[in-house]
């Protein structure tokens, strides 16, 4: 099927023409048929690569050309958001009769910004969405389609329910909306179909073709029998199969089950991949690792990665920072990067895709069983989907690494089917807080209501109805008897703090906790250590690092330090890592120290400040509740430490845009310690200091007049 055949404005079609297209690929082509253009509910289950993201362009201008309403692209991670937001901005530009105005919104769950009211096309993460739900923004109604990226993850334990709960509330909307959902090849897609009151089109056509096999014992064994010798060396299986296949001028993706291995199998593919690399490639590698460097503090991750970037290679985990991150997924998008190794959530995050993938152990540690135990075939087919780049390869390959059980892996695998998406619904945690939800947004609302409500999500497909029936009592006595609702006759309504919890979008368990912890705050000095003790043993609080053997005494000597500031008597043995990381961050350690001494790398601290925030942003809302006006000043500098990474004395200095924890340390020891001193400074002496010069002088005074 053409483009110009499609039944798009010719605007639409133009523009699809500027952006390359010519020709539909066979799932979107299947898309177009199944009524995509015209209205009709779709769920396009299709392989990664499979173009599934025209498929969503298409939906948006056929929408707009024909209507008013909004169209909401909903995405389960924020790095895919930001992808999909520079890829739809271009649509702007496009006239369709209906001007495009785009916006995207990926944090902060408390505020609805004004531009979404005012976009047209948002793109959305589902927990923004789900928010956005909670506070009751009346441009819900005007929702006339749906794009749902990754479906397939509603059977994820964290993320699934979110997912769930907005795309039920959704198609219960009275505009109807049209909805298309974008997943991988799932085994009950037609289930998922049937619940989302989609037609389903399900398509295994990829642009590139995936073969996929085992190696063991330095052969390798393809699914259709083919098998063929690789090299081996004392670099071990992985990195010979990804050196082989960047000697034939691929690219490999070498998945490793853990951070420590994805560097270690880097740092072993290093010295045969630089001698591959033409003089150009080592010329503009040596660029790359020299800015990595300029960019980022000089921990031992960042020294190994710059080293590692001027061969040729790579790893990505999530304990680098985001400078590190994108400066390796941009090489290795260019081909300069020849080898990236990496943990499995490169597989959920952005496309990058390499004509090999190689699979070193199918074996991943599970929290919940404190044992390592087989991945599921879902995301076994999810990390083979980043075989086979479009414009680039012919081909592309997955391999496992085997043990001696090649039969075993290739008929459990990859000839296995991927396993049903199941509904997470029910789990005590999300049921309590989506039930809270249901009833702050439907006051009034009776059992039976509630009941009939959570039928008709894919939970209540799947599930008999005395189980959820029996699971809503347990959640709505639990809310009961913690004054988040209260029952008045046949009906349910949301107490302020039942509202206040589901605004301020934590689990009813944890504002539970906040709430009781501080009722019971002394009225007599600070609570700083005690509010991070309290943040980061909560539930919400992620990522959590256990204490090491060497980190008790650490702890030990925290705790008696700090005593005066807690809200109970705590021993090392209640601490964890991720705490004392926190509270040397706003006594201004640096990346270097905390990665020395803690081991937590700058990715992991900036997922952990920002986490911090936000829940002692609640702590503070949930204080003004209780009546602790007393706490408020404390917990707002708290938020601004934690933000900046910096003690008490520098919290005026950094109000001041163009002041971060480093300019201010600096301006504090050269005898400027607030606003007053900044002002009365003549602005050249304040370029003489260093890390200020005349053109951040010149800025820090313009600003100092916008701040009263």
């Amino acid at each position: 099927m053409n483009i110009e055949k499609l039944k798009l404005p010719k605007p639409a079609i133009e523009f699809l023409k500027s952006q390359g297209f010519k020709k539909l690929y066979p799932p979107q082509a299947d898309s177009v048929k199944a009524g995509l253009l015209d209205g009709k509910s779709i769920l396009v289950s299709a392989p990664t690569a499979s173009g599934k993201t025209l498929i969503a362009m298409l939906a948006m201008l056929s929408y707009i050309s024909n209507n008013k309403g909004k169209v909401i692209y909903l995405s389960p991670l924020r790095a895919l958001a930001a992808e999909k937001f520079t890829e739809f901005k271009k649509l702007e530009k496009v006239d369709l009769g209906n001007k495009v105005k785009v916006a995207i919104s990926t944090g902060d769950f408390e505020n609805i910004e004004k531009n979404l009211e005012k976009s047209n096309l948002l793109i959305l993460t589902n927990e923004k969405m789900d928010s956005i739900i909670r506070h009751g923004a009346e441009w819900v109604d005007d929702i006339g389609l749906v794009i749902s990226d990754e479906v397939h993850l509603i059977g994820d334990e964290s993320r699934g329910p979110t997912l769930e709960m907005i795309l039920t509330q959704l198609k219960l909307l009275e505009t109807n909306p049209q909805i298309v959902g974008l997943s991988a090849t799932i085994t009950n897609s037609d289930e998922i179909a049937d619940w989302l009151e989609c037609k389903l089109v399900k398509n295994d056509w990829r642009p590139v073709p995936l073969s996929e096999g085992v190696c063991d014992e330095g052969q390798v064994t393809m699914s259709d029998g083919k098998t063929f010798e690789v090299e081996r060396s004392l670099r071990g299986t992985p990195i010979d199969l990804g050196v082989q296949s960047v000697q034939e001028g691929g690219q490999s993706l070498v998945f490793a089950e853990t951070r420590t291995r994805s560097k270690s199998l880097a740092t072993k593919a290093a010295d045969v991949i630089s001698q591959i690399l033409e003089k150009k490639e080592i010329a503009e590698l040596e660029k790359i690792s020299k800015k990595i460097l300029s960019e980022n503090e000089h921990t031992e991750i960042v020294k190994t990665l710059a080293i590692l970037v001027k061969k040729g290679v790579a790893f990505h985990h999530a304990g680098l920072n985001q400078k590190c991150r994108e400066a390796v997924e941009q090489e290795f998008r260019k081909g300069v990067i020849k080898l990236l190794s990496s943990t499995p959530t490169l597989a959920a995050g952005v496309n990058l895709p390499a004509r090999r993938v190689v699979i070193s152990n199918i074996n991943r540690y599970n929290a919940k069983v404190g044992a390592n135990r087989p991945i599921s075939i879902l995301e076994y087919k999810q990390l083979c989907g980043r075989a086979g780049r479009p414009q680039y390869d012919d081909y592309g390959e997955a391999i496992i690494v085997g043990n001696g059980n090649t039969e075993d892996l290739i008929e459990y695998y990859i000839n296995g089917e991927p396993e049903p998406i199941e509904s997470k619904i029910t789990d005590d945690k999300s049921l309590r807080t989506h039930i809270l939800s249901v009833i702050v947004t439907h006051p009034g609302i009776k059992k039976e209501e509630i009941l009939e409500f959570f039928l008709q999500t894919l939970g209540g497909l799947q599930s008999r109805k005395p189980t959820i029936k029996f699971a809503i009592d347990i959640s709505l006595r639990f809310l009961s008897s913690k004054f988040l609702i209260i029952k008045k006759g046949e009906r349910y309504a949301a107490t302020e703090f039942g509202k206040k919890t589901s605004m301020l979008y934590i689990d009813p368990l944890t504002a539970t906790y906040f709430r009781d912890s501080i009722e019971n705050v002394s009225e007599e000095g600070k609570h700083t250590f005690g509010f991070l003790h309290l943040i980061t043993n909560c539930e919400e609080f992620f990522p959590k690092f256990s204490l090491r053997q060497k980190d008790y005494e650490t702890a030990s000597l925290m705790i008696e330090n700090n005593k005066s500031q807690l809200l109970e008597p705590i021993s090392e043995y209640d601490c964890s890592r991720s705490l004392l990381a926190l509270q040397s961050w706003i006594t201004e350690s640096t990346e270097l120290s905390l990665s020395d001494s803690l081991g937590i790398e700058s990715g992991d601290m900036h997922r952990m400040t920002e986490n911090a925030n936000w829940l002692s942003y609640c702590l503070r809302e949930i204080s003004k509740h209780v009546d602790r006006a007393d706490l408020l000043e404390e917990l707002g500098d708290l938020r601004n430490r934690v933000v900046y990474g910096i003690r008490e004395e520098l919290l005026d200095l950094v109000r001041v845009k163009g002041i971060g924890r480093v300019r201010a340390r600096i301006l504090f020891k050269h005898g400027i310690k607030n606003l007053d001193d900044l002002r009365k400074i003549p602005v050249n002496k304040l370029g003489e200091i260093d890390k200020i010069g005349s053109t951040i002088a010149d800025n820090i005074k313009a600003e100092l007049r916008r701040v009263r």
